[in-house]
């Protein structure tokens, strides 16, 4: 039984680093329930790791940096499919090159390009893709985290980034609905085993920690939010528009566990 009904849906998927990303996952997900991928990616370097992931699939270079790239992104896959079924968003960038920096001292240009790259690029993309997306059923997910209220000191500057993407997807959810149906949702998981998190200062002490905060004591799957991305560019999830759908394991109701309270280590 097809239940996610994707089978022969054009979905675009941006963002693939690697095999162990997000957005590899997720197109993995799609492409074992029938759906016809199209990948973009930000350089030719990565155009390569793709083509040998997913030989049969077309794939497209675009900085998200330049609207130009964007536009000539939509023209091309406009030239390769009749219509868009959906889009995944799953861009992020953070310049950390300047090492842990208290908050109140983040750089400018850094905070502004990891706006640029992270947020509005998902304003970019799905202005410049608004002629192909299907009307009546189209779907665009990005990817957010568990939660932007929690100020974790060596995240930085993502989180109020990543808080105006959450808030932008809503916006765009209500600007399409008044010529259609795309949906727009955000899918937010906790910490992961990525290749983003790698650049992330003292990351791992932060996911060791996160996964002992999950009811289940057992860290978020990359799998599982794949499977919460395909769900959402599904006809089987159109009920569900301009939602942030937390994949955090329990862990966001678990944080005054017994173990870790009494936990000397912690």
């Amino acid at each position: 039984m097809d239940f996610l009904q994707l089978t022969g849906k054009n979905i675009l998927v941006m963002g693939v680093a690697n095999r162990k990303s997000v957005a590899w996952q997720s197109a993995k997900m799609l492409l074992d329930h029938g759906a016809n991928v199209i990948f973009a990616v930000r350089s030719e370097q990565r155009a390569e790791t793709v083509r040998k992931l997913a030989p049969e699939s077309s794939v497209f270079l675009c900085d998200v940096e330049s609207q130009h790239e964007i536009d000539r992104l939509a023209q091309e896959v406009g030239q390769s499919v009749d219509v868009l079924h959906g889009i995944v968003h799953s861009i992020a960038f953070a310049d950390y090159s300047e090492g842990w920096l208290p908050f109140h001292r983040t750089p400018r240009p850094a905070f502004l390009q990891a706006v640029d790259i992270s947020c509005f690029s998902l304003i970019a993309v799905s202005r410049a893709f608004e002629g192909l997306l299907d009307k009546d059923t189209g779907s665009v997910v990005t990817i957010s985290i568990s939660t932007t209220r929690m100020a974790a000191e060596n995240y930085g500057y993502m989180a109020p980034v990543k808080a105006a993407l959450d808030s932008s997807v809503c916006f765009l959810a209500k600007s399409f609905s008044k010529f259609s149906s795309v949906r727009f949702n955000a899918v937010c998981p906790g910490l992961l085993k990525s290749s983003a998190s790698a650049g992330i200062p003292g990351y791992v002490d932060s996911y060791l920690y996160a996964e002992r905060a999950t009811l289940r004591k057992k860290a978020v799957q990359t799998s599982e939010v794949a499977s919460t991305v395909a769900f959402l560019l599904s006809p089987q999830s159109s009920g569900i528009n301009s939602q942030g759908v937390v994949i955090d394991a329990g862990m966001g109701t678990n944080y005054f566990d017994d173990d870790l309270i009494h936990d000397p280590g912690v």
